[in-house]
């Protein structure tokens, strides 16, 4: 079943004969990485939830430093894992004490068994889920269902690019009322930042000009080739201190991420952007970002987080917004061409979602394509 009906809103195209876009579908990519929560929250012998497409998640850091991820749910009566104990090797469950050895879910004792019983305990596992730090994030591996706990990654853990070893990062969030789909072609959107994001430090709707940017496929994604970044954007004006060119390259690639990098001459920026399904009907935008540009500029990283921290709610708001109005189910639309990063995301995945495993999922794009929009 197609996750969405795409309608045809060319200029030579009635508005009685466009088919119209149903509410994308909240059908969820499994086989990935997803940030599940900031290793911050992580502390020797403390439990912490989390949620990711629809599994609730209790996470972890061994003595030794490494992270782990688990089913929030003891597999002998179903009581949540994270009420019990943890003493930095062995998860113990509330309930009967049963012990696990939390990054394979081995179970390691059942103290009920006695001298007559015959059941091996550590043929017993609960579900546990491959997890990596990264850039402050714990990625948690999320198999498809069914696929069984020996699931083996077939992904690299996603990581941010950097340019060097001296730089300054951040990290922003904000929970969004919509599903993955909205959340993600939102992202993507490049015609509504004059709205938006009105702001004497980025952009307003008296400085909407028409651009041309080139996109070219890349594996399970597309690229906006580097270009000059928008000179109707203050930010990016103040690069214009290093006296040489700027040029930034956006990529999108599933399930959910997208990065952005600025370079100007040795100076550089980076960003990775994710929206990631926390159920079926919530996500959750995180950026993380880092940049050696102004290093040596006092407070530079609190006033970047101010601003960028003001920039992220208010895609949050219109998110809140947004979810009002489709309460009420209504008919949606995309349009060309500032519509069609968002029909190359819902063909790419549902090219990703048809195509047995290990088979490469017909692209979108046959090649190199000019878009055209006003913002």
């Amino acid at each position: 079943m197609p996750l969405v009906t795409i309608s045809d809103t060319s200029s030579n195209t009635s508005a009685a004969s466009r088919a119209p876009l149903l509410g994308p579908s909240a059908t969820l990519i499994y086989d990935d990485w997803y940030p599940a929560l900031r290793t911050d929250k992580l502390r020797a012998g403390k439990l912490v939830t989390a949620m990711l497409l629809d599994i609730p998640l209790v996470l972890g850091r061994l003595k030794s430093g490494k992270l782990f991820a688990m089913r929030d749910s003891c597999p002998h009566r179903g009581i949540p894992l994270s009420v019990g104990w943890f003493d930095g090797e062995r998860v113990t469950c509330r309930y009967h004490g049963w012990e696990f050895e939390p990054c394979g879910g081995q179970c390691q004792l059942i103290p009920s068994l006695s001298s007559y019983d015959n059941l091996d305990a550590t043929r017993i596992h609960a579900s546990a889920y491959p997890c990596e730090e990264r850039d402050g994030h714990a990625w948690v591996y999320i198999p498809a269902p069914g696929s069984g706990k020996a699931a083996t990654p077939a992904r690299a853990v996603p990581e941010l690019a950097k340019f060097g070893t001296r730089y300054r990062s951040a990290h922003l969030a904000a929970d969004l009322p919509c599903n993955v789909d909205h959340g993600i072609i939102g992202l993507m959107d490049p015609a509504h930042g004059p709205f938006v994001h009105q702001a004497w430090w980025w952009r307003t709707r008296a400085s909407i000009r028409e651009k041309t940017k080139k996109f070219e496929p890349i594996p399970e994604g597309f690229r906006m080739a580097a270009h000059a970044p928008s000179g109707n954007s203050a930010p990016y004006k103040l690069l214009g201190v290093y006296g040489q060119p700027v040029e930034t390259t956006i990529d999108f690639v599933l399930p959910n991420r997208r990065t952005e990098t600025i370079r100007c001459g040795d100076k550089w920026f980076s960003s990775l952007t994710t929206v990631t399904p926390v159920t079926s009907s919530t996500c959750r935008i995180d950026v993380i970002a880092a940049w050696n540009v102004f290093y040596s500029v006092p407070f530079v990283t609190p006033i970047a987080k101010f601003f960028g921290a003001k920039f992220v709610k208010q895609d949050q708001d219109t998110m809140i917004q947004q979810a009002e109005g489709l309460k009420h189910n209504p008919s949606l639309m995309l349009i060309d061409d500032a519509d069609k990063p968002a029909k190359w995301y819902f063909a790419l995945k549902q090219a990703r979602l048809e195509t047995p495993a290990g088979t490469a999922p017909k692209h979108p794009m046959d090649g190199p394509v000019d878009l055209h929009w006003r913002s």
